[in-house]
């Protein structure tokens, strides 16, 4: 879908965060105030990222915690995969709680950013439908529940272009009534890689920028805004034509470049050329091409670092009105796959009676 103005203003897709970016570059990590840690799950790959003061100043973001859960669960459509994922998310949550602060008794607001109406900005909704609220058990029936179970309320406060008001002031009229003590975020990202796109579920403690995604940011979801802890889960749902170009042709630079290096190879001689059936490794950084190689295949183009190859393809792009915004075909299932994983998790998260493994049972559907 292009990003014309209709879609801008019923559509408050986030932009990935930042973070992702210093996941893919070792050189901003390290002793000066970001630190980056990776662990494997069998098939989940969770990477921790923390940003102190003089790191935010750094590399541009709010200082805080950034957890990045990467797999395959939702893509594969792969049942088994994706109740091991909502564990994890379930228990990546209950950290980045208790390393904020988080009690059992506190209340908590879950807040479904997006438009229902709009597929792939619609996970943040579809979770709300999914996840357990107690809060006017807690209010009506307090007799009714058992230990473990935590006082939740849920709101879908839709995007502006169809309410009129601004999300986060919508969001501050909730707190100012029901005072919770902190509230969650969930939200669709616009990605930053195709790789990531429906593959990531990232977490952090520093809130949320809804709209920023598509060029239409509204007031930030954060602590500072509302004077409590504000956590955020979002999931890459669409990626624009920049970030796809940029990408294909990194792709293509690792194919040529792994070729020029194994045209001499034996074994070559044996596989039939560009065999679509053929099974290959997957291409790494290993494979670019080397700068005289790199210029003799895309000329001066290779030249480019990642920022001002974006910057090159968006200034030919945007004035032609080609910068679409794309989604996968299967986008449908893969966002109602989601909306189930993210509810569960958070349920799994947030009541002490549920235990990981039941959290799928507790959701609505």
């Amino acid at each position: 879908m292009a990003i014309d103005e209709n879609f801008i203003v019923r559509t408050d897709l986030a932009l990935e965060a930042q973070e992702m970016n210093v996941e893919a570059d070792p050189a901003q990590t390290g002793p000066d105030g970001v630190d980056v840690t990776e662990e494997q799950l069998d098939d989940i790959k969770i990477t921790y990222v923390k940003v102190d003061p003089e790191g935010a100043e750094r590399i541009g973001k709010k200082p805080g915690n950034y957890i990045t859960i990467e797999s395959q669960a939702i893509r594969k459509q792969d049942t088994k995969m994706q109740d091991e994922l909502s564990t994890c998310l379930s228990k990546q949550l209950k950290k980045l709680l208790a390393d904020n602060g988080i009690k059992d008794s506190d209340r908590c607001l879950i807040v479904g950013l997006g438009n229902h109406r709009v597929t792939p900005d619609a996970i943040g909704p579809f979770a709300i439908d999914e996840v357990l609220v107690t809060s006017h058990l807690f209010e009506l029936q307090p007799e009714a529940v058992a230990e473990g179970y935590r006082n939740v309320s849920a709101v879908t406060p839709g995007v502006m272009g169809i309410t009129g008001i601004e999300t986060s002031d919508m969001i501050h009229g909730i707190i100012h009534e029901t005072n919770p003590d902190f509230v969650i975020a969930i939200d669709a990202l616009a990605s930053r890689s195709i790789n990531r796109l429906n593959a990531t579920i990232q977490l952090t403690d520093t809130g949320i920028h809804p709209g920023s995604g598509v060029g239409n940011k509204r007031k930030e979801i954060s602590k500072e805004t509302y004077g409590m802890p504000v956590f955020s889960i979002g999931i890459p749902t669409v990626v624009d034509a920049v970030t796809i170009t940029s990408d294909t042709i990194d792709y293509v630079l690792k194919h040529f470049g792994r070729e020029w290096r194994e045209k001499d190879r034996p074994s070559n001689a044996l596989s039939p050329a560009l065999n679509p059936f053929e099974k290959r490794r997957t291409l790494t950084e290993e494979d670019l091409p080397n700068e005289e190689q790199g210029q003799a295949i895309m000329g001066m183009f290779a030249k480019l670092d990642d920022a001002e190859k974006r910057q090159l393809i968006k200034e030919v792009l945007t004035p032609l009105g080609h910068n679409l915004m794309v989604t996968p075909k299967e986008v449908d299932s893969f966002v109602e796959d989601m909306a189930h994983l993210v509810s569960a998790g958070i349920n799994g998260a947030l009541h002490a009676v549920i235990e990981d493994s039941d959290a799928q049972s507790y959701t609505k559907f």
